[in-house]
């Protein structure tokens, strides 16, 4: 029986949302003929401008019932006509699972179903998001997460992971291979956003804890409790963490693990020197620490990144 998967679109989508997910499940459609049936809907139907300007043509939204829904990313807020239509249909229609790609989640969230779940967005929405949904357990470091009948991905090229992740869990995990092998694509992703994050760069939403960060990144060595960092930023222990997280997105331990993890990174990728001694340098502390975190935030051990590298 092929599964009917409703794709929603709305004006300021962004393309890549729609393509890429639509893409992954053609090609699955090819390796396992009569899978699935693919539609593309929006508030109204007709020609709908993407972000772009480039136009796709939709039908109007139906009654269902489906077995997915996918909800894409982009300006979700230019039209509010076509989000308000798009909650009132989420909140009525039956599907086996919905999904969203990007920021595609603030819909989901906006019509309740994001709830008491576990979901993640691009990581540039994450602060906004967070404040505004305060009932959803985010999760920003994740590419995508499945809580129960409920799928969410991280930013635009996210939206082909979810769906090779959908077409394993429809298909198996043969056909979700060959299908990112005619991608050109991993299966799964290693790491998570926070590789493509910018903000512990930047030291936070304003900055203000930008020279704190760098001095971090130079003392990876050292210890970096709570309290240390709060008084080498003059505050109390308490205080500290709630102002860094509310700057920043992540917790303080969070960020020292990500400097670290990123240092070390780059030193298996780009030397020679053996893998204790980056642990060592990087405050892992040895080689049997560092390589679970790399497992646990990459997928992969620091000899399968250094191989890949070279």
């Amino acid at each position: 029986m092929r599964r009917a998967i409703a794709t929603v679109i709305f004006p300021g989508f962004q393309l890549l949302d729609v393509a890429g997910p639509t893409t992954a499940l053609e090609i699955a459609e090819r390796f396992r003929p009569e899978s699935y049936e693919l539609m593309l809907m929006a508030p109204g139907g007709g020609e709908i401008e993407s972000s772009s300007a480039l136009k796709l043509t939709a039908g109007q939204l139906q009654g269902g019932p489906f077995d997915t829904i996918i909800v894409s990313g982009g300006d979700v807020i230019r039209s509010m006509p076509a989000f308000q239509e798009i909650l009132a249909w989420l909140k009525r229609v039956t599907s086996r699972r919905t999904a969203s790609v990007c920021s595609g989640a603030y819909i989901l969230a906006e019509a309740g179903l994001l709830d008491g779940r576990r979901a993640t967005t691009h990581w540039g929405n994450s602060e906004d998001f967070a404040r505004r949904y305060p009932k959803t357990r985010l999760d920003a470091e994740r590419i995508f997460i499945r809580d129960g009948d409920v799928w969410t991905s991280a930013g635009i090229s996210a939206g082909i992971d979810l769906a090779l992740a959908l077409i394993e869990d429809d298909l198996g995990p043969e056909i979700a291979r060959r299908t990112a092998q005619q991608l050109v694509v991993h299966q799964r992703r290693p790491g998570g956003q926070s590789q493509f994050s910018a903000l512990t760069e930047l030291g936070g939403r304003t900055g203000r804890f930008m020279d704190l960060i760098e001095w971090m990144r130079r003392s990876l060595a050292e210890p970096l409790t709570v309290e240390r960092l709060a008084d080498r930023a003059a505050m109390s222990p308490r205080n500290f963490a709630r102002a860094f997280s509310a700057e920043t997105g992540m917790t303080p331990a969070k960020v020292v693990e990500r400097l670290r993890l990123e240092t070390a990174r780059r030193a298996v990728e780009t030397s020679h020197s053996p893998l204790e001694h980056i642990a060592e340098a990087t405050g892992f502390g040895d080689s049997g620490r560092m390589r679970r975190a790399f497992i646990r935030n990459f997928g992969q051990p620091p000899q399968a990144l250094r191989r890949l590298a070279r």
